[in-house]
């Protein structure tokens, strides 16, 4: 009994080390296609389903809408498995933080404030954001306009007044407080943050006294005031135009040609800047290319036009010129059809 006994006891401990050895106490080969913490990191794998992309524009009455609205469309429709789709925002300055924080994919930007969002300063003072250039769109020139019965005359006669510089976090707030900022009356106007819909609403009121926008002319929301307001348009004085661009190289002299509107019979000294379309600068190189080969299709520019006259400008020459970098995709893209 003693001796069976001995047996099964031996038999056990063998089958308790062995499983010691062979489950718990050796670690398992790994598998053969185990990624080597030591290796260095691979590139991102390119998508293989059905994306969704985010064109963040601007607010309705501008051209970043319906353009945006547009460029989203012939993306939709010309790249393989990437669906687009544009949304309203502020704009410039938040378009910047949605792409650089990647709630958006593509984001529409006045130049000035791309770059400050890339060096991280302006808005984005120790914020530098993560953005490089897809391609410049068109240049926009500053308008600033009264009512036609304004004693306004110059910038210099906005001390005193309710100015709206448009919606927060706009392009267009930061280049008028530039203006206002070099003309030395910033602190001395009113400042009213209101879209452009709003913006339009007040001056018909007669609750804002000026209204600053930037968008290339036409801007539908300036004919929709005159359809019931006469208005007049405020020019910028060449010296103060000089002193923005000493301070801001990024701008440019420009005009609101005459006739554009009928209450513009005559060009009108404006600040211009260009306008960008800015993107994350992880984004993938292939899918930037991808993006621009259905943009600049000679048959999306044509549809592009139907939305809005100022994709005209939308020329492969122009479109590589910008402050900031261009994305390494768009780089490759322009570099095939320079």
């Amino acid at each position: 009994m003693r001796k069976s006994l001995f047996f099964v006891l031996s038999v056990l401990l063998v089958f308790t080390l062995a499983f010691a050895v062979t489950g718990c106490g050796a670690p398992e080969a790994p598998p053969a296609d185990a990624p080597d913490d030591d290796a260095p990191d691979a590139a991102p794998a390119e998508p293989t389903g059905p994306q969704f992309i985010v064109v963040s524009s601007g607010s309705p009455g501008g051209v970043y809408f319906p353009l945006g609205a547009g460029i989203a469309k012939v993306i939709s429709d010309k790249v393989d498995n990437v669906f687009a789709q544009s949304e309203s925002t502020a704009a410039s300055v938040e378009n910047c933080r949605l792409v650089g924080n990647m709630e958006s994919e593509m984001g529409m930007a006045m130049a000035n404030v791309a770059y400050d969002a890339y060096v991280g300063q302006g808005p984005f003072e120790g914020d530098a954001q993560p953005l490089l250039t897809l391609f410049s769109m068109y240049p926009a020139a500053q308008h600033l306009i009264v009512a036609a019965d304004s004693d306004i005359n110059s910038v210099q006669d906005l001390a005193g007044k309710r100015v709206s510089v448009d919606a927060p976090g706009s392009g267009c707030e930061v280049t008028s407080e530039i203006i206002l900022g070099v003309a030395g009356i910033l602190d001395d106007v009113n400042t009213v943050n209101y879209s452009q819909p709003e913006a339009a609403d007040a001056l018909k009121d007669g609750l804002v006294d000026a209204v600053f926008y930037n968008f290339a002319a036409p801007g539908a929301i300036i004919e929709e005031i005159m359809a019931t307001k006469s208005i007049r348009f405020i020019a910028l004085e060449d010296d103060l135009l000089d002193a923005i661009l000493e301070d801001y190289p990024y701008f440019t002299k420009g005009v609101i040609a005459g006739g554009v509107y009928r209450d513009a019979p005559e060009d009108v000294a404006a600040l211009t800047v260009g306008n960008l379309m800015v993107v994350h600068e992880d984004m993938i190189e292939d899918m930037a290319y991808d993006l621009l080969s259905a943009i600049f299709d000679e048959a999306s520019i044509e549809e592009l036009i139907g939305i809005h006259p100022i994709a005209r400008n939308l020329q492969p020459d122009l479109a590589a010129q910008s402050p900031v970098p261009l994305h390494p995709g768009a780089e490759r893209y322009f570099e095939e059809v320079n």
